[in-house]
């Protein structure tokens, strides 16, 4: 059998180095009640910048740190919200994950969980967060165990121009599109009947008429 060409070595090499080289997987969890053009922006930037080959829309079943203080959309519609915004980011997958585990929602177990179905797979997973979230960070849960397993992603919100690197955490900033988009704005527009085409993506909105949230008919 003749020796491959060059490029046809190339080729093979490229094939094999794809295929031992770890997965980057993006986390992005939140409410989403409902998402917006932020989180269009903070899930394009993200994975442009690390080179995602999956970013994962996780929404929470129960936002442990927002329970008892306003009204929260049912999980499943959220989730529906949250589909069809997946389609307005490339590689963006929306996931039941958190929803389906029940309980309160926690991402040291949904990181450990991704892990555990990669089935020994070669996995980097990198954590999403706005700079806002970043002084929280120590009040959550497992937070020990969380730093290990991902690496932080800190996205630069217009709040929070210049965010730092949190001790404690393999951390990388990610400067993201000044959108000032906000889930709580956008409930309160719809509760008055206001536009919200400039904040949210139109497929967002078909949902939420169908589904008839946030006093929209």
């Amino acid at each position: 059998m003749p020796a491959p060409e060059p490029a046809e070595r190339f080729q093979r090499a490229e094939r094999f180095q794809r295929a031992e080289r770890a997965a980057r997987v993006g986390i992005l969890g939140g409410t989403f009640d409902p998402p917006h053009d932020g989180h269009v922006a903070a899930g394009r930037a993200v994975t442009e910048a690390l080179g995602l080959d999956r970013l994962l829309l996780v929404v929470a079943n129960d936002p442990w740190q927002k329970s008892g203080q306003r009204t929260i959309s049912s999980a499943e519609d959220r989730y529906a919200l949250t589909e069809a915004l997946a389609a307005e980011i490339p590689g963006a997958e929306a996931t039941r994950l958190e929803i389906d585990r029940g309980g309160p929602s926690y991402s040291v177990d949904t990181a450990e969980e991704i892990l555990a179905e990669a089935g020994g797979r070669p996995l980097d997973l990198f954590l999403v967060v706005g700079a806002d979230l970043v002084p929280e960070l120590a009040t959550w849960h497992r937070v020990g165990d969380l730093q290990r397993l991902v690496t932080l992603v800190v996205v630069s919100r217009p709040a929070n121009p210049a965010p730092v690197r949190p001790a404690g955490w393999r951390a990388v900033v990610v400067d993201g599109p000044q959108v000032a988009a906000s889930s709580s704005e956008v409930r309160d527009l719809l509760a008055a009947r206001k536009p919200v085409d400039d904040l949210v993506p139109a497929a967002v909105i078909r949902c939420i008429r169908r589904r008839g949230l946030y006093a929209v008919s």
